[in-house]
């Protein structure tokens, strides 16, 4: 992004809050101090005797990398092992539940105090976090307290009373994982990440899209961060838990996986092995909360897990405060135009050989071109695309926003070449759709081996083949620059049926949530490419289905709310990243819901009087940014 679009950006974003104090992130500071190593959260801390785990920590201060290890770094303060090396995240606690636990934490800074929270019982009904323990400088205090209720939590510090979304930025990695773990549990194969900010406080405590920031995994920014490598049918279990200053909605390519709990700092919710799975793709990740999951990876090659927020992946600008890098000119797409929470995952072939029988059932052709709009600028651009199929192209001429939707038959393998007519290089991702890596639409990442994804350059073209194997509600997106792009216009609702033939556009309802293309109008979203969508016509008793799909670039936090009048109406719950809900799960309920970027759900909603009513798309404090009216009309 260049400095204008990014000057533009921020402009508007500051613009559409109520608030308007921040504390921005400076620049780093030349004060040389021990380097701060990146922990990876294998190795527990503390040490077990009997039923007593004794810990030892301290918070100092150090230089942190949060780039390479050769980059520019920044001082912050960390927490350690008494007498070990500063570590980001801080050392990771694991007990067995009902394990004593002795902490003794010595703040060893000169001046400020420690402000100390999350070492603690967590007991069942513990609504509220107790009262944070306050270290002055140069002092130990020891903390003594039983590990409940089994499950992922966190201890964090500050040198103030403040929230964890308010510290200050040389406060915000001391942060550490705390584990309890069920009586009798079996030791497991499993990753720990902590995902952490260093920013400024912007609005509403939450870290502003401008200035000088970083987003990590463990203490580093992607392209800098673990790689993690497994082999087909082996089950993978991660915990992710989120300290830092922004929403993260987690999204895995090619693959759903199952939602084990979700908790906070506080209490967590494990769901039982028995219960029917919460299989998702993209599962939104609020500040100070956890969950866990498993997956099991039935395809090989390189995949991706990474915070959908596009404003989150974008490229960081340096911390040396010297002019990035120009966005169109790079060798590799994936590497060097992505950075923040993002980790990448190699699948090798499992020991049974796999079948590797070409499908060689006709495939239906169609052709996605990447176009360039009407009303576009060099620092903000507009794109679109048309579906060309048979010789025909939806549409034919300008304007190409919304994007087209792909409707595509279940089970029926297809072949769609994305042509790029663009003035730059693009590729696109099949979000949620599952399928071989080297189609998954990340130039030079996806893929396996030296056979690795090209980014699709301008004149050129890419045919991306797969049989999607379920209906469901999934997004087409561009993968390169996302950011600039994304909001370009460059995405689209995909949609998957059982008949094509059947598929009923005045019942079945697609809401495409975008940003739109200046920067200047970003206290609004796009429903459907418009600020003002068109009103919708419903009749009572007929049955709707109305799929949302959240492609914003920068608003996690979304509500959608059908409403007659003030009160909210009802609807059915049915699917969830284009994976139907069972039954226990598709319920009816009042007719709201918050939405990360990247989620897609859907629900069934039938009218049962004339009128009219209205969907309202509002921020997480309730302000109105796009209404779509809705006529009933009797049956």
């Amino acid at each position: 992004m260049s400095r204008l679009r990014l000057l533009l950006v921020v402009t508007a974003f500051i613009s559409s809050v109520a608030h308007t104090s921040f504390v921005f992130a400076a620049a780093p500071t030349p004060t040389k101090l021990e380097t701060i190593a990146v922990n990876d959260n294998r190795a527990d801390a503390g040490s077990l005797q009997g039923t007593t785990l004794t810990v030892r920590l301290e918070a100092r201060e150090g230089e942190w990398h949060p780039d390479g290890d050769t980059d520019p770094a920044v001082n912050v303060l960390a927490f350690a092992v008494e007498g070990g090396p500063l570590q980001i995240p801080g050392p990771l606690i694991r007990v067995t539940e009902g394990t004593e636990v002795l902490a003794f934490v010595r703040n060893r800074l000169e001046k400020e105090p420690l402000v100390l929270h999350g070492l603690y019982a967590r007991t069942p009904g513990l609504a509220v976090a107790p009262d944070p323990i306050t270290i002055d400088a140069g002092q130990v205090r020891e903390v003594r307290f039983v590990a409940g209720a089994p499950g992922t939590y966190y201890y964090w510090g500050a040198t103030s009373d403040v929230p964890l979304n308010q510290r200050l930025p040389r406060d915000t990695q001391l942060s550490g994982g705390f584990l309890v773990e069920p009586r009798g549990a079996a030791p497991r194969r499993e990753r720990v990440f902590l995902i952490g900010v260093w920013a400024g406080v912007g609005p509403n405590g939450l870290a502003p899209i401008n200035g000088l920031n970083r987003m990590v995994m463990n203490g580093k920014s992607w392209p800098h961060t673990e790689r993690l490598t497994y082999q087909v049918g082996e089950p993978v279990h991660l915990r992710v838990i989120n300290v830092g200053a922004a929403v993260h909605p987690m999204h895995l390519h090619g693959f759903y996986f199952n939602v084990d709990s979700r908790g906070d700092e506080v209490s967590d919710r494990i769901f039982p092995e028995r219960s029917t799975p919460r299989l998702v793709n993209t599962e939104r990740l609020a500040i100070g909360r956890t969950f866990s999951l498993t997956w099991t990876p039935t395809r090989p090659g390189n995949w991706l897990f990474h915070c959908h927020d596009t404003a989150h992946i974008a490229p960081a600008l340096p911390l040396d405060g010297s002019a990035p890098p120009a966005h169109r000119h790079v060798e590799n797409h994936a590497l060097q135009m992505m950075a923040g929470p993002v980790v990448g995952i190699t699948v090798n072939p499992g020991g049974a050989p796999g079948s590797t029988s070409p499908d060689t059932r006709i495939r239906r052709m169609l052709r996605l071109i990447a176009k360039v709009d009407t009303g576009g600028t060099p620092d903000e651009p507009a794109y679109g695309f048309a579906l060309e199929e048979s010789g025909k192209a939806t549409p034919s001429a300008p304007p190409y926003l919304p994007s087209p939707t792909i409707v595509l038959k279940r089970g029926e393998p297809v072949s769609i070449s994305v042509v790029n007519e663009l003035p730059e290089a693009t590729a696109i991702h099949w979000h949620g759709i599952e399928l071989e890596s080297y189609y998954d639409g990340v130039a030079g990442f996806a893929g396996s081996g030296t056979k690795i994804a090209p980014v699709i350059e301008p004149g050129g073209s890419f045919d991306a083949r797969f049989t999607p194997p379920r209906s469901g509600t999934f997004i087409y997106h561009t993968h390169v620059d996302e950011m600039r792009q994304q909001q370009a216009g460059l995405n689209g609702a995909l949609i998957v049926v059982d008949d094509p033939a059947k598929y009923d556009r005045t019942h079945d309802i697609i809401l495409l949530i975008s940003v739109p293309r200046k920067a200047a109008q970003s206290d609004v979203v796009y429903l459907n490419g418009s600020a003002t969508p068109a009103p919708l016509d419903m009749r009572v008793g007929d049955r709707y289905r109305l799929r949302f799909i959240n492609i914003h670039v920068f608003r996690p936090s979304m509500r959608m709310r059908l409403l007659n009048g003030d009160t909210l109406a009802t609807w059915r719950a049915v699917a969830k990243d284009g994976m139907d809900l069972p039954l226990d799960q598709s319920v009816t309920g009042p007719a709201e819901v918050q939405m990360g970027n990247g989620e897609t759900y859907d629900f069934e909603y039938s009218p049962t009087a004339a009128g009219n009513i209205h969907l309202d798309i509002t921020n997480a404090g309730g302000d109105l940014l796009t209404r779509l009216p809705v006529t009933v009309k009797g049956g």
